[in-house]
């Protein structure tokens, strides 16, 4: 995969630049980088911090050859190469699902994907925010975040992590292309992933909340969750919380 990369010293979001970049016919592989992001955006609208070189701010533009079903494996491939990146710094990573990437329960990498309608025809583009130091951090998030810098000790060259972090994209989006490539991402998936199987969480939907035991992901990757009466439930979107680590903070 080619990557042009477009860099901005300061910007609103790389995701809504990507989009608008797509709208008008970015080819596939075109990267958005920013030292600094005045609007950051997570899922559900809400804000990703972003201070001046304090995280890697990365948005890209996929005009994936993919059955339609799977799309939504796109985000489950990047949290698989976040986590490689993230590996590479001598840590212990996990995902938690769909788009997040913990150390310890705490999170240092969140993931946004939004499909575009073009003129080209269907675009997705993944955002990725990695944190790079704990300046990131405001008070009200410092006990559930971390960063690279916080976990080694060490400073981060943003170029060698964008380096890596390209590096591993381009490979797992090439084995999700791949014949076989949804079933190869989704093993690579729960080979990763503690919210696999076996993982008490609690789910907020829009209307309604359940607990249960995660039981595996369904093939377009969405979490299944067994709950007491054993009835599984498939969640496709709702927030996803680890339930022993809310109950031990009560």
């Amino acid at each position: 995969m080619h990557f042009t990369i477009l860099r901005f010293n300061q910007i609103d979001s790389t995701n809504t630049e990507a989009v608008n970049q797509a709208k008008r016919g970015a080819e596939e592989g075109l990267c958005i980088v920013a030292r600094q992001q005045n609007a950051g955006r997570g899922r559900h609208g809400r804000i990703w911090v972003s201070e001046k070189d304090a995280g890697l701010y990365f948005s890209v533009v996929l005009r994936p050859q993919i059955e339609m079903r799977f799309l939504s494996l796109i985000t489950l491939m990047t949290a698989v190469a976040v986590y490689e990146t993230v590996k590479t710094f001598n840590l212990n990573p996990d995902i938690k699902w769909a788009n997040d990437v913990h150390i310890d329960g705490k999170k240092i990498s969140g993931i946004l994907a939004e499909t575009v309608e073009t003129h080209e025809g269907l675009a997705i583009v993944v955002g990725i925010g990695i944190n790079l130091k704990p300046s990131n951090f405001p008070p009200e998030i410092a006990d559930t975040a971390t960063s690279i810098e916080s976990e080694t000790g060490k400073p981060v060259d943003i170029e060698f992590l964008l380096g890596i972090l390209t590096a591993n994209f381009s490979r797992f989006y090439e084995i999700l292309s791949q014949e076989n490539g949804a079933e190869n991402i989704r093993r690579m998936w729960a080979e990763r992933s503690s919210y696999f199987e076996g993982k008490e969480v609690r789910v907020t939907f829009e209307n309604e909340t359940i607990t249960g035991m995660t039981c595996g992901i369904e093939e377009n990757g969405a979490l299944r969750v067994k709950l007491k009466t054993g009835e599984v439930r498939v969640a496709h979107a709702g927030d996803v919380e680890q339930l022993r680590q809310i109950q031990s903070g009560l």
